[in-house]
């Protein structure tokens, strides 16, 4: 498959420069899902347990032309590396996959976006997708904010500038325009007033002030396809609605059409709202079985709303994946969980101290700060 994607990205960006591409699945400790180096790729083994995770080989091969031939030239302006991957990221879904795909790949960024704003509070300026890193280190303020905020705002632009295809011809050129170069926001957007000059009415109604320079959501969301989504939404409804009463009317036969990407967003909406009664997600486990499922993204999202929903049965199940691989993805948001309910908050720490010098420096920083452990 990575060949499938590795043609397809040449077709929408152009010609791979590098020569050769090659994966290397590093130990578990590795703190990110990938890494693009060119030519080789560093991988987390999180991905091996599911081959449905292959968005992040199909993200990880867009760099070779976003962030590899085209680089930001500071940490501030690090969403033309990985806005830019994402949109790549996702046109390849949606060649492989169906428009309808890519478009629910696309709101499912646009949740997780939300979900690291409530994290971060709407008011604070690491969440601008040009922040100001005076003075901050950038392994602190690392978010999915430059990826889904820089997608968000491409995937406006696609929408405003006349689709697709349309979009896909700025992209190419601006890669070649800027081949080789280190770059800052500013060359990017007079670039995109360069190539739009017949559009250049439709650009000054974009509010680039607020896009660029404001904390919190975007200023406008862009449309999105709900085929895929409906399902997942429709769901996660009943389980929020549903009383002590109507559990019984769930059983495992409301996954029966559901994708993997489907469960992945059923799971992540859940997590957008209050927590659930224990008695529900008792109830989940029992009709859906997600314990015994290993797809890594499915599992994360399942133990955080168990966490949070202060189910104890969750604990050693949570505080073992938060250990047993050490993605920053998946074990700062399970500690923090972990940290946040009084009845583990002494184990959670306990369980850091004892696993910190086996973890990546990074992933130790971070996860020493969110529990208040980095005296």
């Amino acid at each position: 498959q990575a060949e499938a994607m590795l043609k397809t990205a040449e077709d929408l960006a152009g010609p791979y420069v590098w020569g050769q591409y090659d994966l290397l699945v590093l130990p578990p400790s590795f703190p990110y899902g990938g890494m693009e180096n060119p030519c080789l790729t560093f991988v987390t083994p999180t991905l091996l347990v599911s081959l449905k995770l292959i968005k992040v080989i199909a993200h990880e091969i867009s760099h070779s032309w976003t962030g590899n031939l085209v680089t930001n030239k500071t940490w501030e302006h690090f969403w033309l590396n990985e806005g830019h991957t994402v949109y790549l990221e996702r046109r390849i879904g949606g060649r492989l996959f169906g428009e309808q795909f890519r478009h629910f790949k696309a709101l499912g960024g646009w949740r997780e976006l939300q979900n690291t704003i409530n994290t971060f509070g709407e008011k604070n300026p690491v969440t601008n997708l040009v922040p100001d890193l005076r003075d901050v280190d950038p392994d602190a303020a690392y978010s999915s904010v430059p990826y889904e905020k820089g997608f968000a705002l491409l995937f406006y632009l696609e929408q405003l500038l006349g689709g697709p295809d349309v979009f896909i011809g700025f992209l190419k050129a601006y890669i070649q325009q800027f081949a080789y170069k280190s770059i800052v926001t500013e060359d990017w957007k007079k670039f995109l007033y360069s190539y739009f000059k017949d559009k250049v009415d439709i650009l000054d109604k974009v509010d680039w002030n607020s896009w660029f320079h404001a904390p919190g959501m975007p200023p406008v969301m862009p449309t999105y396809d709900m085929t895929l989504a409906n399902a997942c939404v429709a769901l996660s409804q009943r389980w929020i609605q549903a009383k002590e009463s109507d559990l019984g009317s769930f059983s495992s036969a409301d996954l029966k059409e559901m994708s993997s990407h489907q469960l992945i967003e059923f799971l992540a909406l859940l997590l957008l709202e209050p927590p659930l009664p224990v008695s529900h997600v008792k109830r989940m486990q029992q009709v859906y079985d997600f314990n015994a499922i290993h797809n890594s993204e499915i599992r994360f999202r399942w133990l955080r709303l168990c966490i949070k929903s202060k189910w104890e049965e969750a604990i050693p199940l949570a505080l073992k994946m938060a250990t047993d691989q050490g993605r920053m993805k998946f074990t700062r948001p399970l500690f923090r969980d972990l940290y946040n309910f009084d009845k583990c908050r002494d184990l959670a720490v306990k369980t850091f101290l004892e696993h910190r010098a086996s973890m990546h420096p990074v992933t130790s920083m971070l996860v020493a700060k969110d529990l208040n452990q980095d005296q």
